[in-house]
């Protein structure tokens, strides 16, 4: 039709004058879209721009990583905890490892309290364990060794970065029991803190749980007054599963308490181990077994 535009409107054709008051509030629209569009694509920027270089809000991972690799956000320990389990002192100045360590500890058993400088823990009362680390903010940690070796009968296992020979030599010379090289595994840190309790421990320490007792010492066990006769790889999985009565003690731990932290061959090995001691003992329920987790003392 001359002299007139069409429209689509979904309604029918209008004339040119309606049209392009159409035309010209569709293009407001279009203008303001497009402005929209573009602050969204600067704020795109922007937050790439952000991740490229400093993050305005941290952005942590799902999981944070294991012991193993000794990193964590910084954050203050767990309090101490209070348990049956021996007592370990954390000397460790970065609170990210010192979480870590405080609570993979407690939920090992153990009754745990941490101190982040030299003269804290020269000031703290006797623990059964000391975990020292060599690098704290107001000394030399061999210094502290030292010092430590001189007034307590403490276990002292060094727990630090340097892996050079002259710096364990050092510590071990200064009075540590033990040298363990960060990164490393809470199984093995805890299998070195039983075997450093079982050497520096004099006495004959006794465990008992009902009618059950171990002699740390002389390596005896009894049910109910009688001794059993067990043999030492027996013995060595019994202490494991005795030193925390109740608490599920998983297949791999066992395995490294027992033989070493480097086991590599099948766990059906345990499997028979424990049926002997079972049999040996002849207590029903004693040693339980949690399908998919490991074993576990339970009541009697």
């Amino acid at each position: 039709m001359p002299g007139s535009s069409l429209v689509a409107t979904g309604v029918g054709p209008v004339d040119s004058q309606a049209a392009g008051a159409a035309a010209g509030h569709g293009l407001a629209e279009l203008a303001e879209a497009s402005r929209l569009s573009g602050l969204a694509g600067q704020t795109e920027r922007a937050g790439d721009d952000t991740a490229a270089g400093t993050p305005a809000r941290p952005r942590w991972p799902a999981c944070w990583p294991t012991l193993g690799c000794m990193t964590a956000p910084s954050a203050a320990p767990e309090p101490a905890a209070v348990g049956s389990g021996p007592s370990v002192l954390v000397v460790e100045d970065d609170m990210g490892i010192a979480s870590q360590l405080v609570r993979g500890l407690t939920r090992g058993g153990y009754q745990v309290d941490h101190v982040t400088t030299g003269g804290a823990a020269l000031a703290h009362s006797d623990p059964d364990v000391v975990l020292l680390d060599l690098e704290l903010p107001d000394g030399d940690g061999v210094n502290v060794c030292r010092k430590l070796r001189e007034r307590s009968t403490a276990a002292i296992i060094v727990v630090t970065a340097y892996g050079e020979e002259s710096d364990r030599v050092n510590a071990l010379d200064a009075g540590a029991d033990d040298y363990l090289v960060k990164p490393f595994g809470l199984a093995e840190l805890q299998a070195r803190i039983r075997a450093v309790l079982r050497r520096v421990r004099p006495g004959g320490e006794l465990i008992r749980h009902g009618p059950l007792t171990l002699d740390l010492r002389t390596k005896k066990v009894t049910v109910s007054g009688a001794e059993v006769p067990l043999t030492p790889k027996e013995f060595d999985i019994l202490e494991c599963l005795a030193l925390d009565p109740g608490r599920v003690v998983g297949r791999q731990e066992v395995l490294e308490a027992a033989w070493d932290s480097h086991w590599y061959g099948p766990t059906k090995v345990l499997d028979v181990h424990v049926a002997a001691i079972r049999r040996k003992l002849g207590v029903p329920g004693l040693i339980e077994t949690v399908y998919g987790r490991g074993f576990r003392l339970g009541e009697v």
